[in-house]
């Protein structure tokens, strides 16, 4: 049995050596099964991509092939050229992907908008022997294309993302996904990317309100609303906390609000500044907090008093509410670090923050617990002992004769 695991182990490094060495490998050294031989090749940046071709500058005919490695069969692929401007609104694009039934599927694409789902459609230039291949995680898209430019340099961007049902799904809208875009020399085979150009001007022009709607977001909800709680929950129990616990509660919970609405607010700016790109969960949760906050805040106003036939019913509304508010809080900030993609150690911050409160509600409930009891026991030993005072019972549970 040993031996069998050794075995293989080693066939797992040896395997894992190979797939890094064939994705490392540069595209000049490749060669297609169909023996097809291009003149010219390049490595691009971004998303484990590589395009061959062959370039007629009398007939302007270009002959293609984009591959995309590391890639699983619930992907699409794509590959275009913006005969107008750089990036993705107005590019041609090649799209293929394979089918639930196994088959491949290649066809075009116009892209008009950032909202486009990859329909199929005529570009503005002739395409012809379009056809698509995938086998050992590579996807390759064949294609030749008549150009109608007089200029030898392109506009290039190339994509992948996932299927559903057998259509194409948004993309990511972050990292790779908005940087692999470039221009590309058929000549001299010189292609450059703005390094992110896009994605840079997108961050400059939203900087402002992305950091003031993940920052008071993070305070808002992901610490002033739990601390809160825990507040609400535990402090309360100690005779000498009452009535300061109440009006840190609810300082804590206003100030969250405050801080909430004008994060929302960010978020909304954030949004109109980014036309076509839209995250639904994240929005979602967003207006489903915004929403529960108001109708708790405003709850306030009409909160009966602690003797009122309605107070019990006030307070389960009050706690459901409030405990939906922080499970949404906490699903949307991950929500929002996933879209966001910062450096891992804010994720591990943000973690280490819920760590922490979760830790500290677990103490104060172990210590209200034994509290309790301890009361409870007081409580017992009084009823079976009698007191000088308190009862009025005797050691057998009957009333004591009042004396004068």
């Amino acid at each position: 049995m040993g031996a069998t695991r050794r075995c293989m182990v080693i066939l797992g490094v040896l395997f894992a050596l190979f797939l890094s060495s064939t994705s490392a490998q540069s595209c000049s050294k490749y060669n297609f099964a169909s023996n097809k031989v291009f003149s010219a090749c390049s490595d691009l940046p971004y998303l484990n991509s590589y395009l061959h071709w062959t370039y007629s500058p009398s007939s302007q005919s270009l002959e293609i092939a984009f591959r995309r490695l590391g890639t699983s069969s619930s992907r699409w692929v794509s590959w275009a050229i913006n005969p107008t401007s750089q990036g993705m609104v107005g590019s041609q694009a090649l799209v293929a992907f394979q089918k639930s039934d196994g088959t491949m599927r290649a066809y075009t694409s116009p892209i008009k908008s950032y909202q486009t789902g990859l329909q199929e459609g005529d570009l503005s230039f002739p395409v012809s022997d379009l056809s698509a291949t995938y086998s050992n995680n590579e996807m390759i898209v064949y294609a030749t294309l008549k150009l109608q430019n007089s200029s030898s340099t392109l506009n290039q961007v190339w994509q992948e993302g996932p299927l559903s049902n057998d259509s194409p799904g948004m993309h990511p809208t972050t990292g790779p996904n908005v940087q692999s875009m470039g221009t590309l020399n058929l000549l001299s085979g010189e292609s450059k990317t703005p390094a992110g150009a896009s994605s840079s001007k997108l961050k400059a022009k939203n900087a402002s309100p992305l950091i003031i709607h993940g920052v008071l977001n993070a305070v808002s909800l992901g610490i002033l609303i739990p601390l809160g709680a825990i507040i609400a929950r535990y402090v309360k129990e100690f005779p000498l906390a009452d009535p300061a616990w109440f009006y840190l509660h609810v300082t804590c919970q206003l100030s969250a609000f405050i801080l909430g609405v004008a994060g929302f607010g960010a978020g909304r700016r954030l949004g109109s500044q980014s036309p076509g790109i839209t995250y639904a969960v994240h929005r979602g949760l967003g207006i489903a907090l915004f929403t529960l906050a108001l109708v708790q805040v405003s709850a306030l106003l009409i909160r009966p008093k602690k003797d009122h036939k309605w107070r019990s019913y006030w307070n389960c509304y009050h706690y459901l509410v409030g405990y939906g508010i922080l499970g949404i809080s906490i699903a949307n900030i991950s929500k929002g670090l996933d879209i966001l993609s910062p450096e891992k150690k804010w994720k591990r911050a943000y973690i280490g923050i819920l760590v922490t409160l979760a830790s500290l509600a677990l103490l104060l409930e172990v210590i209200i617990w034994f509290l309790k009891r301890s009361k409870r026991s007081a409580g017992a030993d009084k009823w079976s002992h009698g007191t000088n005072g308190t009862n009025g019972l005797n050691g057998y549970g009957e009333r004591k004769p009042e004396t004068v």
